[in-house]
């Protein structure tokens, strides 16, 4: 607990720095603001050059943060990793990023250790004991910062997050932002905390509470504008649902950072806890990531009052519609308008524009966002483009009122809590199984979760396949939030006359009945 003393420098603003509090222990703006420049010289020490990129496999802790301020001093990206991720699915990103240095919590290590590439710097966070990995050196992190001397070269162009996204090829594709010019520089930041305030709740001299997880491209977009703007940011080290309203009383928290399935968490909260705590400091809470049901989103307006923004986004086009606490309980299921200046366009298979109500392929940008292309990927990236809009393969419509409404998913993305999971990466996997001839994966609908995945597989003549078998091999090879709850070991599965998996015909039969389909 913090005292009055400790709190009062919170509600000044701290230059372009915020305070930060982690694990009930505050970090003030200025010592923050010192070690993320001491950090951009530790990283130019290492090489990292003006476009470099840095990997980051950590969970919720305020070395990710030095990382992400100290990286625009340092004119690099940061690549976060999942640090669910197994050592297949990490080498690959390592690989496929050129990441120039990694930095990873140390207990992480044996899990991937036989995934990183020889040469590449590896940074071991919270090592207490010393580590091996395939027989190079870790370097322990307090110590190699305690000798790093603050940045001192020649000013660097701001860089930020290069998230990696699947499409349906199942490989993830990393998303490179080009740096916007210097002489547009001013006018596009103008833009961006447009958005950010109008989509997050951010602006100068608010308190804010982030509980999910920074390698994800929402939190770690909120964290980075938190940080810039804010007064206060308070970082859980993973959510919980009581104390998540404890923090809200106790540092009097205005903007708070959360996903649809962390409204079910807390709304499965007895009566006598949720009164508990005094939420009345609460202005705005930021909801992106997956949809939220009406009934989950009713629910909580219900509770915490009109204060929830519901926000439709994607790691290529950015932030492009708010639904506002009002538009959700006249239009519920809907994703809201276009955020300020974004444009949307639902589109035909031809390119031609769909009428009001129609459903077709969303496509969309938003200026306050660089473009970009994939890491070694140009290809794609120009695949998914048209009249410079960008789509992630999403089925929607707009009403008469200019709301959009998502229906589908072209790609078969499945949102889990708000985690992207791509079948095809699964599929592929299940398809290394020796008793495994076919196989379909596909969400269906979860109460909690938004969405869960089922997985409908075809064994192989003669093979007797248990659903316990198949969820075994997945778990060896990929994190355990990609192996499906539902496991079931069907005869066939529905192909056309060109052998394409009639998914839409699986998925039918549990969306059928649903107020709201994605």
């Amino acid at each position: 607990m913090l005292d009055a003393a400790e709190r009062a420098p919170f509600l000044v603003k701290c230059g372009m720095t915020a305070s930060l509090i982690f694990a009930d222990k505050l970090y003030r703006a200025d010592a923050i603001d010192a070690r993320a420049r001491q950090l951009g010289g530790g990283l130019a020490g290492l090489g990292i050059e003006d476009g470099d990129v840095i990997a980051v496999m950590l969970r919720n802790d305020p070395v990710f943060v030095d990382l992400i301020r100290a990286c625009r001093i340092a004119g690099c990206y940061y690549c976060p990793i999942n640090w669910h991720f197994k050592s297949e699915e990490t080498g690959y990103i390592l690989r496929d990023s050129g990441a120039k240095a990694f930095f990873v919590h140390a207990d992480l290590l044996p899990m991937i250790a036989d995934a990183i590439p020889r040469g590449l710097p590896v940074l071991a966070v919270r090592m207490e004991n010393d580590v091996a990995v395939a027989d190079r050196h870790v370097i322990d992190y307090d110590d190699w910062l305690a000798t790093q001397t603050q940045y001192s070269g020649s000013p660097r162009e701001p860089r930020g997050h290069m998230a990696y996204t699947s499409g349906t090829t199942g490989r993830p594709k990393g998303i490179r932002r080009f740096v916007v010019p210097p002489e547009q520089r001013e006018t596009q930041q103008a833009v961006v905390r447009e958005v950010i305030a109008a989509a997050f709740g951010i602006t100068s001299g608010v308190r804010m509470l982030l509980p999910a997880p920074l390698y994800h491209s929402g939190p770690s977009l909120f964290a980075q504008q938190a940080m810039e703007q804010g007064d206060l940011l308070v970082l859980a080290e993973r959510f919980d649902a009581e104390q998540t309203l404890a923090l809200i009383e106790q540092h009097r928290i205005e903007t708070v950072y959360l996903v649809p399935i962390m409204y079910v968490r807390l709304l499965r909260l007895p009566p006598a806890v949720r009164d508990r705590y005094d939420l009345s400091s609460v202005r705005f809470v930021a909801s992106t990531g997956s949809p939220c049901a009406p009934s989950v989103k009713q629910a909580m307006l219900d509770w915490w009052g009109p204060v929830i923004y519901e926000t439709y986004a994607s790691s290529e086009a950015g932030l492009l519609t708010v639904l506002d606490p009002a538009s959700a309980r006249l239009k519920p299921g809907s994703a809201g308008k276009p955020l300020a200046s974004a444009e949307i366009r639902i589109l035909r298979p031809d390119g031609a524009a769909c009428a009001t109500g129609e459903a077709g392929e969303i496509y969309g940008r938003h200026p306050a966002y660089a473009d970009f292309t994939y890491q070694n990927n140009p290809q794609a990236r120009l695949a998914i483009g048209r009249d410079g809009l960008v789509t992630v393969g999403d089925v929607g419509y707009v009403d008469a009122d200019g709301y959009l409404y998502i229906c589908d998913r072209a790609s078969d993305m499945v949102i889990s809590g708000g985690v992207n999971i791509y079948p095809a990466e699964i599929e592929q996997v299940l398809m290394t199984h020796a008793g495994v001839t076919d196989c379909a994966v596909f969400g269906i609908p979860d109460e909690e979760y938004g969405e869960s995945l089922v997985a409908m597989v075809c064994a192989t003549e003669g093979v007797h396949l248990a659903p316990g078998d198949v969820r075994s091999h997945l778990r060896q090879r990929l994190a355990d939030y990609k192996v499906p709850r539902r496991i079931e070991i069907v005869a066939e599965l529905p192909r056309d006359d060109n052998g394409k998996l009639a998914k839409r015909k699986l998925r039918d039969q549990y969306w059928s009945q649903r107020g709201r389909r994605i």
